[in-house]
Protein backbone atom coordinates (compact mmCIF):
# COMPACT_ATOMS: atom_id res chain seq x y z
CA UNK A 1 0.00 0.00 0.00
CA UNK A 2 1.53 3.38 -1.13
CA UNK A 3 2.30 5.44 1.91
CA UNK A 4 0.89 9.14 2.36
CA UNK A 5 2.54 12.05 3.99
CA UNK A 6 1.08 12.28 8.05
CA UNK A 7 2.73 15.25 9.73
CA UNK A 8 5.90 17.55 9.20
CA UNK A 9 8.80 17.53 12.08
CA UNK A 10 11.28 20.30 12.69
CA UNK A 11 14.70 19.93 14.73
CA UNK A 12 16.57 22.91 15.98
CA UNK A 13 20.61 22.71 15.03
CA UNK A 14 23.36 24.38 15.76
CA UNK A 15 23.95 28.26 14.34
CA UNK A 16 20.55 29.29 15.24
CA UNK A 17 19.46 27.15 12.23
CA UNK A 18 16.58 24.39 12.19
CA UNK A 19 15.95 21.16 10.32
CA UNK A 20 12.65 19.82 8.87
CA UNK A 21 11.24 16.34 7.67
CA UNK A 22 8.13 15.40 5.82
CA UNK A 23 7.25 11.82 7.70
CA UNK A 24 4.97 8.99 5.70
CA UNK A 25 3.56 6.09 6.86
CA UNK A 26 2.93 5.45 10.81
CA UNK A 27 4.67 8.69 12.13
CA UNK A 28 5.27 7.59 16.16
CA UNK A 29 6.36 4.28 14.23
CA UNK A 30 10.15 3.15 13.67
CA UNK A 31 11.14 3.41 10.13
CA UNK A 32 13.39 4.04 7.74
CA UNK A 33 14.98 7.54 7.70
CA UNK A 34 15.78 9.58 4.00
CA UNK A 35 18.82 11.67 3.24
CA UNK A 36 18.71 13.36 0.12
CA UNK A 37 22.16 15.09 -1.82
CA UNK A 38 22.66 18.17 -3.53
CA UNK A 39 20.44 20.08 -5.66
CA UNK A 40 17.20 17.79 -4.09
CA UNK A 41 14.98 18.00 -1.38
CA UNK A 42 12.56 16.13 0.45
CA UNK A 43 9.81 16.98 -1.92
CA UNK A 44 11.81 15.42 -5.06
CA UNK A 45 11.83 12.56 -2.58
CA UNK A 46 7.74 12.07 -2.12
CA UNK A 47 7.55 9.71 -5.03
CA UNK A 48 10.28 7.36 -3.68
CA UNK A 49 8.80 7.80 -0.25
CA UNK A 50 5.13 6.70 -1.17
CA UNK A 51 6.63 4.00 -3.13
CA UNK A 52 8.41 2.37 0.02
CA UNK A 53 6.25 0.06 2.12
CA UNK A 54 8.46 -2.54 4.06
CA UNK A 55 8.91 0.42 6.52
CA UNK A 56 5.89 1.19 9.00
CA UNK A 57 7.39 4.94 8.73
CA UNK A 58 9.64 7.15 6.13
CA UNK A 59 10.94 10.17 7.40
CA UNK A 60 12.40 12.49 4.38
CA UNK A 61 14.96 15.35 5.63
CA UNK A 62 15.06 18.21 4.61
CA UNK A 63 18.62 19.32 4.62
CA UNK A 64 19.39 22.85 6.24
CA UNK A 65 19.50 25.54 3.01
CA UNK A 66 16.28 24.30 1.68
CA UNK A 67 12.99 25.74 2.50
CA UNK A 68 11.38 24.82 4.44
CA UNK A 69 14.65 24.37 6.33
CA UNK A 70 16.72 27.06 7.98
CA UNK A 71 20.11 28.67 6.23
CA UNK A 72 23.58 26.82 6.41
CA UNK A 73 25.05 29.17 8.32
CA UNK A 74 28.59 30.20 8.71
CA UNK A 75 31.15 27.09 9.30
CA UNK A 76 29.13 25.22 7.68
CA UNK A 77 30.77 21.64 6.69
CA UNK A 78 30.37 17.86 6.34
CA UNK A 79 30.40 17.27 9.69
CA UNK A 80 27.24 20.31 10.35
CA UNK A 81 25.33 17.59 8.34
CA UNK A 82 26.27 14.92 9.96
CA UNK A 83 25.83 16.08 13.33
CA UNK A 84 22.41 17.57 12.27
CA UNK A 85 21.38 13.85 11.23
CA UNK A 86 22.52 12.56 14.92
CA UNK A 87 19.66 15.46 15.85
CA UNK A 88 17.05 13.43 13.82
CA UNK A 89 18.14 9.81 14.28
CA UNK A 90 18.34 10.85 18.70
CA UNK A 91 14.82 11.99 17.61
CA UNK A 92 13.32 9.34 15.62
CA UNK A 93 13.65 6.69 18.26
CA UNK A 94 14.19 3.07 17.10
CA UNK A 95 15.36 3.73 13.72
CA UNK A 96 15.37 0.54 11.66
CA UNK A 97 17.38 1.97 8.83
CA UNK A 98 19.25 4.98 7.26
CA UNK A 99 18.97 5.81 3.35
CA UNK A 100 21.36 8.12 1.55
CA UNK A 101 21.32 10.00 -2.17
CA UNK A 102 24.67 10.79 -3.52
CA UNK A 103 26.15 13.81 -0.66
CA UNK A 104 23.39 12.84 1.34
CA UNK A 105 24.89 8.69 0.91
CA UNK A 106 28.39 9.98 2.43
CA UNK A 107 26.24 11.94 5.88
CA UNK A 108 24.76 8.77 5.77
CA UNK A 109 28.17 6.47 5.97
CA UNK A 110 29.48 8.89 8.50
CA UNK A 111 26.62 8.95 10.96
CA UNK A 112 27.08 5.68 11.47
CA UNK A 113 30.36 6.23 12.45
CA UNK A 114 29.03 8.53 15.38
CA UNK A 115 26.18 6.01 16.46
CA UNK A 116 24.99 2.08 15.84
CA UNK A 117 22.26 1.96 13.12
CA UNK A 118 21.18 -1.74 12.15
CA UNK A 119 21.34 -0.78 8.15
CA UNK A 120 22.58 2.02 6.31
CA UNK A 121 21.91 2.12 2.77
CA UNK A 122 23.53 4.80 0.07
CA UNK A 123 22.91 5.51 -3.56
CA UNK A 124 25.95 6.39 -5.33
CA UNK A 125 28.04 8.25 -2.47
CA UNK A 126 30.17 10.44 -3.84
CA UNK A 127 33.26 11.47 -2.10
CA UNK A 128 36.42 14.08 -2.36
CA UNK A 129 37.63 14.87 -4.84
CA UNK A 130 34.01 14.66 -6.77
CA UNK A 131 33.37 18.33 -8.24
CA UNK A 132 36.38 19.65 -7.13
CA UNK A 133 37.31 21.36 -10.99
CA UNK A 134 34.35 23.08 -10.72
CA UNK A 135 34.41 24.91 -7.19
CA UNK A 136 35.92 27.95 -8.66
CA UNK A 137 32.78 28.68 -11.15
CA UNK A 138 30.49 27.65 -8.79
CA UNK A 139 32.15 30.13 -6.42
CA UNK A 140 31.85 32.66 -8.56
CA UNK A 141 28.41 31.98 -9.99
CA UNK A 142 27.27 32.11 -6.72
CA UNK A 143 28.78 35.51 -5.35
CA UNK A 144 26.82 37.12 -8.85
CA UNK A 145 23.68 35.24 -7.59
CA UNK A 146 23.73 33.64 -10.71
CA UNK A 147 21.74 30.59 -10.06
CA UNK A 148 21.19 29.77 -13.63
CA UNK A 149 24.69 29.54 -14.34
CA UNK A 150 25.12 27.29 -11.07
CA UNK A 151 22.48 24.85 -12.43
CA UNK A 152 24.59 24.65 -15.64
CA UNK A 153 27.54 23.85 -14.38
CA UNK A 154 26.11 21.48 -12.30
CA UNK A 155 24.35 19.31 -14.91
CA UNK A 156 26.86 20.06 -17.72
CA UNK A 157 30.40 19.91 -15.94
CA UNK A 158 29.37 17.36 -13.02
CA UNK A 159 26.71 15.57 -14.65
CA UNK A 160 27.76 15.48 -18.02
CA UNK A 161 24.57 16.59 -19.80
CA UNK A 162 24.77 18.04 -23.15
CA UNK A 163 23.88 21.88 -24.30
CA UNK A 164 19.85 20.45 -25.58
CA UNK A 165 19.53 18.21 -22.60
CA UNK A 166 20.11 21.87 -20.45
CA UNK A 167 17.80 23.78 -22.88
CA UNK A 168 15.10 21.05 -22.31
CA UNK A 169 15.61 21.75 -18.55
CA UNK A 170 15.43 25.16 -19.63
CA UNK A 171 12.13 25.53 -21.19
CA UNK A 172 10.10 24.38 -18.84
CA UNK A 173 10.01 27.31 -16.45
CA UNK A 174 8.67 25.77 -13.33
CA UNK A 175 11.16 23.26 -12.95
CA UNK A 176 13.97 25.91 -14.27
CA UNK A 177 12.63 27.68 -11.19
CA UNK A 178 12.92 24.87 -8.94
CA UNK A 179 16.13 24.10 -9.66
CA UNK A 180 17.61 27.29 -9.72
CA UNK A 181 16.42 27.41 -5.97
CA UNK A 182 17.37 24.17 -5.03
CA UNK A 183 20.79 24.62 -6.57
CA UNK A 184 21.90 27.94 -3.73
CA UNK A 185 23.56 25.77 -1.45
CA UNK A 186 25.49 23.92 -4.31
CA UNK A 187 28.93 25.67 -3.83
CA UNK A 188 29.31 25.29 -0.25
CA UNK A 189 27.80 21.90 0.23
CA UNK A 190 30.63 20.91 -2.44
CA UNK A 191 33.27 22.66 -1.07
CA UNK A 192 32.49 20.79 2.19
CA UNK A 193 32.86 17.73 0.65
CA UNK A 194 35.99 18.19 -0.90
CA UNK A 195 37.35 20.27 2.69
CA UNK A 196 36.50 16.26 4.41
CA UNK A 197 39.76 14.40 4.13
CA UNK A 198 38.20 10.55 3.05
CA UNK A 199 37.03 8.57 5.74
CA UNK A 200 38.94 5.28 6.20
CA UNK A 201 36.40 3.31 7.27
CA UNK A 202 32.66 4.83 7.01
CA UNK A 203 29.49 3.09 8.51
CA UNK A 204 31.71 1.06 10.59
CA UNK A 205 29.33 0.98 13.40
CA UNK A 206 26.52 -0.18 10.86
CA UNK A 207 25.01 -4.08 11.26
CA UNK A 208 24.58 -3.80 7.37
CA UNK A 209 25.52 -1.74 4.82
CA UNK A 210 24.22 -1.94 1.49
CA UNK A 211 25.80 -0.16 -1.47
CA UNK A 212 23.58 0.84 -4.89
CA UNK A 213 24.34 2.10 -8.56
CA UNK A 214 22.54 2.73 -11.25
CA UNK A 215 23.24 0.40 -13.92
CA UNK A 216 24.24 3.39 -16.05
CA UNK A 217 27.06 4.78 -14.25
CA UNK A 218 28.49 1.61 -13.26
CA UNK A 219 32.44 2.32 -13.54
CA UNK A 220 32.19 5.42 -15.59
CA UNK A 221 32.61 9.26 -14.17
CA UNK A 222 32.05 10.92 -12.16
CA UNK A 223 29.64 9.24 -10.02
CA UNK A 224 30.81 5.49 -10.68
CA UNK A 225 34.49 6.18 -10.08
CA UNK A 226 32.98 8.04 -7.22
CA UNK A 227 30.64 4.91 -6.08
CA UNK A 228 33.88 2.87 -6.53
CA UNK A 229 36.19 5.04 -4.23
CA UNK A 230 33.12 4.92 -1.21
CA UNK A 231 33.08 0.81 -2.29
CA UNK A 232 36.95 0.18 -1.39
CA UNK A 233 36.51 1.77 2.10
CA UNK A 234 33.58 -0.34 2.59
CA UNK A 235 34.19 -3.34 1.69
CA UNK A 236 31.91 -5.81 3.82
CA UNK A 237 29.02 -3.61 2.22
CA UNK A 238 26.59 -5.62 -0.80
CA UNK A 239 26.53 -3.97 -3.91
CA UNK A 240 23.07 -3.28 -5.71
CA UNK A 241 22.39 -2.47 -9.23
CA UNK A 242 19.55 -0.61 -10.46
CA UNK A 243 18.72 -1.76 -14.01
CA UNK A 244 18.61 0.63 -16.59
CA UNK A 245 19.32 3.87 -14.31
CA UNK A 246 21.36 6.27 -13.57
CA UNK A 247 21.76 9.05 -10.62
CA UNK A 248 18.40 10.72 -10.90
CA UNK A 249 16.48 7.38 -10.44
CA UNK A 250 14.33 8.59 -7.59
CA UNK A 251 13.14 11.42 -10.67
CA UNK A 252 12.94 8.83 -13.66
CA UNK A 253 12.28 5.63 -11.96
CA UNK A 254 10.96 6.39 -8.11
CA UNK A 255 8.84 3.26 -7.97
CA UNK A 256 11.60 0.92 -8.89
CA UNK A 257 13.94 2.88 -6.38
CA UNK A 258 10.97 2.36 -4.19
CA UNK A 259 11.12 -1.43 -4.72
CA UNK A 260 14.75 -1.66 -4.46
CA UNK A 261 14.41 -0.27 -1.11
CA UNK A 262 11.96 -2.71 -0.20
CA UNK A 263 13.76 -5.72 -1.05
CA UNK A 264 16.50 -4.62 0.79
CA UNK A 265 14.62 -4.34 3.74
CA UNK A 266 13.68 -7.47 3.23
CA UNK A 267 17.24 -8.80 3.23
CA UNK A 268 17.30 -7.25 6.62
Amino acid sequence: MEQTIQNQRKWSVSGGSWVTADVYGEPDAPGLVIVPGAMSDARVWRHVAAAVDAWPSVTVVNRRGRTPSGPLTGGYSLRTEVEDLGLILDACAGTQALFGWSYGGLIALLAANDRPLRQVIAYEPVMRPFGRHVLPDLKAAEERADWGATVEIVNRRIAGLDAAQVETLRADPQGWADLQRLSRPAYAELAALNAAPPPDEPARRADRVDLIIGQCNHGTAPYGTSFDDVRRRVTRAEVHVLPGQGHLAHLQAPTELGRLLNGLATAR
